[in-house]
């Protein structure tokens, strides 16, 4: 158990990576009690660097089911609260309005917003540094240039993305640039194919997370893609039934849309983090998300991105072993980081 001591500490080093000035404004967000001791701490950090800083606090939402309503936010309609966010330079969001309109309202006015949600011990783990930063946006470049994707593995995987219309997202853990958004604890670099324009077929093998799951699977999986949509889910187990029924529970079409598509550069990120732990992280899963030479493959919304997908069933998939070819160059083979820029020491 951390104490508020250590802490301050270290949001405080995370609040210097992102250029906190004396001159600034720092808003805290909060849902509730929730994540109490993390609002208290970036406060007390926040002053300690000489910004004013104040938390917006909304009450807790009522909870509907136990799906996970990707882009949804206790503050749609709230407009008082939304300009209050927008006035900040910026916002350290310990609610989750990834994928919201309200997120991207709020950046688009200038405000750079830190999404907080892992426990301590992975805050710390995963603690971003400027080496990161630099592999994360070689990656970037990389990406924006792209435009055939070919993803193989040994278990079946061949799918091909024709890149070119929406732009790369990157992840390297902090913000120090007007209206960036960015995850503390995360490493990756992201974009998404041209509407319409993935086909062919992933194979999500024994050891790969489904994350919103939070369990491994134990039977491959298979999804045929045509168009830009999964058209098929099979397998030999339970893996495929399940995820089948969770997909069509939204009864929603656009969430067999394919998604976001990308890799994980962060070294210090553990594959087999959620098998060994018991702690909050599984309310996002950065060690799943960001792990080195991970291809993170997923379905359904596509607004951070700057598409007009919001269906709530978002499923993202990290998957190991496979080997992502982009234009011809080789950037992950067999779940490792293949281009020497992009390698950790």
């Amino acid at each position: 158990m951390a104490t508020e001591y250590e802490m301050i500490g270290l949001f405080k080093d995370e609040l210097e990576l992102c250029a906190v000035k004396p001159h600034e404004t720092v808003i805290v967000f909060t849902e509730g009690e929730t994540r109490a001791d993390y609002a208290r701490a970036f406060l007390i950090a926040a002053r300690e660097l000489g910004a004013s800083t104040f938390q917006v606090g909304v009450l807790p939402r009522s909870v509907r089911d136990s799906k996970n309503h990707t882009g949804q936010t206790p503050i749609t309609g709230n407009r008082a609260v939304v300009e209050a966010l927008k006035g900040a330079d910026m916002v350290i969001d310990l609610v989750g309005l990834l994928f919201s309109p309200e997120q991207s309202e709020i950046t688009a006015a200038g405000a750079r917003m830190l999404m907080v949600r892992e426990p301590f011990e992975i805050l710390r783990q995963m603690f971003p540094d400027r080496d990161l930063r630099r592999r994360v946006e070689y990656g970037e470049r990389l990406l924006a240039k792209g435009r055939t994707m070919h993803i193989t593995s040994p278990g079946g995987t061949d799918v091909t993305y024709i890149l070119g219309d929406y732009p790369v997202l990157t992840q390297y853990g902090y913000v120090d640039t007007p209206g960036r958004w960015d995850h503390f604890a995360t490493g990756q670099v992201l974009s998404q194919a041209c509407d319409g324009q993935v086909n062919g077929r992933i194979v999500i093998m024994p050891g790969d997370l489904i994350t919103d799951f939070r369990r491994y699977i134990e039977s491959p999986v298979t999804l045929d893609i045509e168009g830009g949509y999964v058209r098929r889910i099979s397998g030999p187990g339970m893996d495929a039934e399940l995820l089948r029924d969770y997909m069509n529970s939204f009864d929603d079409p656009r969430a067999f849309a394919i998604s976001h598509i990308g890799w994980g550069l962060h070294r210090q990120a553990k594959w087999f983090h959620n098998a060994v732990t018991r702690t909050r992280d599984a309310e996002v899963g950065v060690n799943s998300l960001s792990f080195y030479g991970n291809v993170l493959f997923s379905t359904g919304p596509n607004t951070e991105l700057g598409g007009n997908n919001d269906t709530p069933c978002h499923i993202d998939v990290p998957l190991r072993n496979a080997t992502l070819v982009l234009d011809g160059l080789t950037v992950v083979k067999d779940g490792d980081i293949a281009v020497p820029e992009m390698r950790a020491s």
